[in-house]
């Protein structure tokens, strides 16, 4: 396999995929040796489109989920024009590439690929994590001939807000209630998403079929499918659970892992001990280098009014605050409502005693007190609460560079830590 282009430590050859917004190309390690994709993204697109902050985070989030069956990110690299995420090789297609040829796939096999997507969405909804977008085409098949969940949300890039952009892309592996209602669950969601694949895997053909996409949305509304002659009273009970059209009815993971069909065979995704930490310096690095840009682009661009499960996970689990308090800045989860988080930002004000200014229902100043001060009241920290979901918040916390006080800063900042655990 030849190889032009270097990039750093890679050396970049032929493409292998191509979206809307991105590039993917096979590359080469020259230290180590190892096959490597390389997702690339303009520039450009995502600055116009305002996704770099969703981006940045989403991006963040996989570097995070060390599974086996979910392909790993390594690093990112940025040039003047350019994004480059670089990800874990898997050579063996997609899935879809297989269910082209439905003789193929044996009832074992598909069972096979069907165990290791449910291990994969566990583990992405154990950390909060929800795909929206399963489909053979995100799904690779390695080497080994084990499935591998790909494209969180990075094949078809979506500004904040389109929650349901998935249905137009891939209408047939929608749940019922993300075409016809604006809030659903994304766990449900996914189960339903993974019962079209296993019906596919198991016939050959999608159990909601029509050209007019009216029509098809009302097939998948009343679950109307047909299950062929041969599937067992095994698999047709445990699809009948996957695509019930009630999500809050609608099989869970844990009743999944204990269905009797599914349990044949089935070998658990080895755990992973002594886990490296993901090592996200170079996705911060990299944004905030192309943050400093002074372009039109970036002027233009705003943070967005609400952060999904990626960003916040980006923001707090699994990472080393050991450095923490060496920055001007913090971000810490809270695992609280956003009142309750307001609440335990004045608490660990008082502690680091500092007096607290609400600006508005999710901002806070808290100043020095005078007398550590020559004149009037400073202002030490800024606090913004951002609200993921009703119990979950994200805290950015900045300290003014225009104050040398950073003791206060840092004893607010350990006792919001200590508090938020």
């Amino acid at each position: 396999m030849g190889y032009g282009v270097s990039l750093g430590k890679y050396q970049v050859g032929k493409t292998i995929g191509e979206g809307t917004f991105a590039k993917v190309k096979v590359a080469s390690n020259t230290e180590t040796g190892e096959s490597v994709a390389v997702k690339i993204l303009d520039k450009k697109m995502v600055l116009e489109n305002k996704l770099m902050q969703q981006v940045k985070r989403e991006i963040s989030a996989m570097k995070l989920l060390n599974h086996p069956n979910i392909v790993r990110i390594y690093e990112v690299i940025a040039t003047k024009s350019k994004i480059y995420i670089v990800m874990e090789y898997v050579s063996g297609g997609q899935l879809s590439d297989k269910m082209s040829y439905p003789s193929i796939v044996s009832e074992k096999e598909a069972r096979k690929y069907f165990q290791q997507l449910i291990d994969a969405v566990d583990c992405c909804h154990s950390r909060g994590i929800y795909h929206r977008d399963l489909k053979p085409e995100n799904l690779l098949i390695d080497s080994m001939g084990n499935l591998k969940v790909s494209d969180f949300g990075l094949s078809v890039l979506r500004k904040p807000g389109d929650m349901l952009s998935t249905a137009c892309g891939s209408p047939s592996y929608v749940a019922p209630e993300v075409i016809f209602h604006n809030k659903y669950d994304g766990a449900a969601a996914d189960i339903w998403s993974c019962g079209v694949i296993l019906f596919e895997l198991l016939s050959g053909f999608l159990p909601f079929e029509d050209k007019n996409t009216s029509n098809l949305y009302k097939k998948i509304s009343g679950a109307e499918f047909i299950c062929p002659e041969w599937f067992s009273a095994s698999q047709r009970k445990l699809i009948s659970r996957l695509l019930e059209p009630k999500p809050r009815r609608r099989a869970k993971v844990a009743e999944i892992l204990e269905d009797g069909w599914f349990r044949i065979d089935y070998e658990p995704a080895a755990a992973i001990t002594n886990e490296e930490k993901a090592n996200l310096e170079d996705v911060y690095r990299t944004f905030d280098r192309i943050g400093t840009l002074k372009t039109e682009e970036t002027r233009k661009i705003q943070s967005p009014s609400f952060i999904n499960a990626f960003q916040l996970i980006a923001m707090s689990n699994h990472l080393d605050l050991s450095g923490l308090f060496e920055e001007q800045k913090t971000k810490l989860g809270s695992r609280h409502s956003m009142t309750e988080t307001i609440e335990k930002i004045e608490v660990a004000a008082k502690d680091a005693s500092l007096s607290v200014e609400r600006t508005n229902s999710s901002k806070v100043k808290l100043h020095a007190p005078q007398k550590l001060t020559r004149s009037i009241s400073q202002i030490i920290v800024s606090a913004e609460v951002i609200e993921v979901t009703p119990t979950h918040c994200m805290i950015e916390i900045s300290r003014s560079s225009s104050t040398g006080e950073i003791r206060s800063y840092k004893e607010f900042c350990r006792s919001l830590s200590s508090i938020l655990k």
